[in-house]
């Protein structure tokens, strides 16, 4: 072999190596940045689940906020409603228990309440009051009882209220109270009654 033919044998030995040595190099250059590039997803995919995770409960919270909100708004509503329907429930009713005055039928309700109060008192001393509204009929209840009434200095709608001072005992008849007592118990149940 000449030297130029060694030369030449050399070279492509040489570019051959060289070769051959870009080539593994790009190969294990192409691996590691495979493997950059999976890390790199993996690290991304779990980077971007862990902000939706997070957005998700951030959504949720504020979802629930915005309902708590609504339902107390709601329920206050509701209730306002409620209160208004009651109002409106119980003006009617203070009509009729005033329309109710007007009739004979009050009177033979007083009558039998009166008689209830006397029975009651037995022999004790007593004093029978009809409302300062039913000075009217002051005259005709005594006439029909057979019993003095007096007026009370104040008004209760109607019905009666007695004493028996001996005993501390009154004994309250009256309209208004009853009409207080069930305004004050009164609630909506929501449904009808079985």
């Amino acid at each position: 072999m000449t030297i130029d033919e060694k030369l030449e044998h050399f070279y492509k030995t040489s570019v051959e190596a060289a070769r051959e040595k870009a080539v593994g190099d790009i190969e294990a250059h192409k691996a590691s940045l495979a493997e950059m590039l999976a890390e790199h997803k993996k690290s991304q995919t779990e980077s971007a689940e862990c902000e939706i995770k997070a957005e998700t409960e951030n959504v949720r919270r504020e979802i629930n906020k915005a309902l708590s909100a609504e339902m107390i708004t709601l329920k206050r509503d509701w209730s306002q409603k409620q209160n208004q329907l009651a109002d409106q429930l119980f003006a009617e009713v203070k009509e009729h228990l005033e329309a109710f005055t007007a009739t004979p039928e009050y009177l033979d309700y007083l009558a039998e309440k009166i008689r209830e109060a006397r029975d009651f008192a037995g022999k004790d001393e007593l004093h029978i009051y009809l409302s300062a509204s039913d000075n009217d009929k002051l005259d005709t209840m005594t006439h029909k009882t057979g019993f003095p009434l007096e007026v009370s200095g104040e008004s209760f709608i109607g019905g009666i209220k007695a004493t028996i001072p001996g005993k501390n005992i009154l004994i309250d008849n009256s309209f208004q109270e009853n009409f207080n007592a069930v305004r004050g118990e009164f609630k909506f149940d929501g449904g009808l009654k079985a």
